[in-house]
């Protein structure tokens, strides 16, 4: 059985192709599924999907008119899968319940101190043997409070970075992590975590309860000098509000690897084509802010360990077991 995989990323594909041998051929393309490309899949009962892909009711339909019974999606995140129009069409969907924390957990933190000590604007003056330190100085970490916005197990990464640097943590959830509790952090309600810290990270899916859960009221409590990192959506943020926010003058660094709009721009080269989204334009011109390209899971460790729950999400699929990472089952 051949398996199509949409996305897939140069260094992406050859753990893929070396997973998948011996049990399914995979042939892996760069472009995404979206109601342009879904026809390609035609024949091809199982597909293979990755975050900034389309599969809305109008994809799935064409999918499933052209034989396709499973999509395996590369990713923990599923907010671009509708999932009842799936289940409506005996559409099985799985995805990656868990891969290692430590990717995206370090990767905040690295946005969250590149903001702070300048690294950026560091970097492209000594490019231009511009060895000034006027601009440059950031502040200790140590004593400060960091802020933490879901504390599964990235949050509860985050926190024992954070442990580390020795600093005092708050956090909000709808559940409480004993090991985030052992290593001092204090759950409170989000208005007095958004109040009191000085880095607050954001690590929540997104569903309807969060999208925009920082939104403009949200941004304004923030202390003035505050660091905002998100790693984990980009619907999790009002984007709009925060330009607001930064052209008034507002917080020492904003870290944001993921985009609400990101779709049809992140993964692809863009560099020879003007950028239509406004809000993004203007967001990257600040000297404060910083944006990549949704890159936090990008680690050799992490994307080996999604690729090998896929291949078995498949597995599984073709011997009709069902696991914690099915999110629609085979009827």
């Amino acid at each position: 059985m051949e398996i199509l995989a949409f996305g897939v990323q140069a260094d992406e594909r050859p753990l893929i192709e070396r997973a998948f041998r011996g049990h399914h051929e995979v042939r892996c393309l760069d472009v995404f599924l979206n109601a342009d490309t879904a026809p390609i899949a035609a024949g091809h009962e199982i597909i293979c999907t990755s975050v900034n892909c389309d599969l809305g009711h109008q994809v799935l339909q064409t999918l499933a008119t052209g034989g396709t019974q499973m999509v395996a999606q590369r990713s923990t995140g599923f907010n671009n899968i509708d999932l009842a129009v799936a289940d409506r069409l005996a559409m099985t969907v799985a995805r990656v319940s868990y891969y290692s924390p430590y990717a995206v957990a370090e990767f905040a933190w690295t946005l969250a101190m590149a903001v702070n000590r300048r690294i950026v604007r560091a970097s492209t003056r000594t490019r231009d043997f511009d060895f000034r330190l006027e601009g440059l100085m950031g502040r200790d970490m140590y004593g400060r409070t960091a802020g933490v916005l879901g504390t599964g197990k990235i949050g509860e990464a985050f926190a024992r970075i954070a442990h580390g640097f020795g600093m005092r943590l708050l956090g909000w959830d709808v559940a409480e992590n004993p090991e985030c509790m052992r290593l001092g952090m204090r759950y409170v309600p989000k208005e007095q975590l958004l109040a009191e810290s000085d880095v607050i990270s954001l690590h929540v899916p997104l569903m309807p309860e969060t999208q925009h859960l920082i939104d403009a009221a949200a941004l304004k409590s923030m202390k003035d000098d505050a660091i905002l990192v998100n790693s984990s959506r980009g619907g999790l943020i009002d984007t709009a509000a925060l330009v607001t926010e930064l052209r008034a003058g507002r917080f020492t660094g904003v870290g944001l690897d993921v985009y609400e709009a990101e779709a049809g721009l992140f993964f692809l080269d863009k560099s020879l084509q003007a950028i239509e989204d406004d809000t993004l334009a203007r967001l990257v011109t600040f000297p404060n802010v910083l944006v990549t390209s949704h890159q936090a899971y990008y680690t050799q460790e992490a994307v080996g360990q999604i690729v090998e729950a896929t291949l078995k999400n498949v597995l599984d699929y073709r011997a009709g077991r069902r696991s914690e990472n099915v999110l629609v089952p085979r009827s």
